[in-house]
């Protein structure tokens, strides 16, 4: 059966995918707190800087409720969106601390936590309707910056862009039409921090890229 597109942005309650469905009901059992549902986006809903990640981490964004909070990688993120302004404190602790996004918005490619934290392509197709949908909202001379390569085809997919004319690479720049510049950066994991495959200076750059683009006249 083919499953219909959506109609919003968000869903609350989505179960399109079945193994993400039956996975976060044995995340509730085990983890009755938890948030356990898809996440949604979280930021300034007329933004212009709008970060697309992979996926809520089972003890970070899927339990929060918030993208990025309780993750490793949201250590790193959400310290560097304060020092550029985009964010009102250099950590997020829980959905519903004070912290506050302005001109900026977060959100991921697969709204439920998959097992293991790896999407399937299917799962990653799947949601990407609901993706689609985020960047028509978008206002004019958007930016989206991508974390990691599986963030960036999603990105790519949603615009009906070719994927072999805009290869991921860390710090590059794709022009998507007069009003979209698409950036991306290597995702923000303990992973890729640890073993130096991403430094904050690298991650740093990549923002201040982002702010400069978002203030070209």
């Amino acid at each position: 059966m083919q499953i219909p597109e959506p109609t919003l942005p968000f869903e609350p309650d989505c179960r399109r995918c079945p193994r993400l469905a039956a996975f976060l009901g044995e995340v509730r059992l085990q983890h009755p707190g938890y948030h356990a549902a898809p996440v949604p986006p979280f930021g300034d809903p007329g933004a212009r800087l709008l970060i697309v990640g992979l996926a809520p981490g089972l003890h970070g964004a899927n339990a929060s409720g918030r993208p990025f909070t309780g993750d490793y990688a949201g250590i790193l993120l959400y310290r560097t969106l304060h020092a550029h302004g985009f964010a009102s404190a250099p950590t997020s602790t829980a959905a519903d601390d004070d912290l506050v996004l302005s001109g900026c918005r977060i959100t991921n490619a697969v709204k439920c936590v998959p097992p293991q934290n790896k999407p399937t392509t299917a799962e990653v197709n799947t949601c990407n309707g609901f993706l689609r949908l985020e960047l028509g909202r978008l206002p004019s001379r958007a930016i989206i910056l991508a974390l990691g390569a599986i963030a960036h085809r999603s990105v790519l997919r949603a615009l009906d862009r070719k994927l072999s004319a805009h290869p991921f690479a860390h710090g590059a720049e794709h022009e998507l039409g007069e009003d979209c510049i698409l950036l991306d950066s290597y995702h923000c994991s303990r992973y890729n921090t640890q073993t130096r495959r991403l430094t904050e200076a690298m991650f740093d750059t990549v923002l201040q890229r982002a702010w400069t683009l978002l203030e070209a006249p």
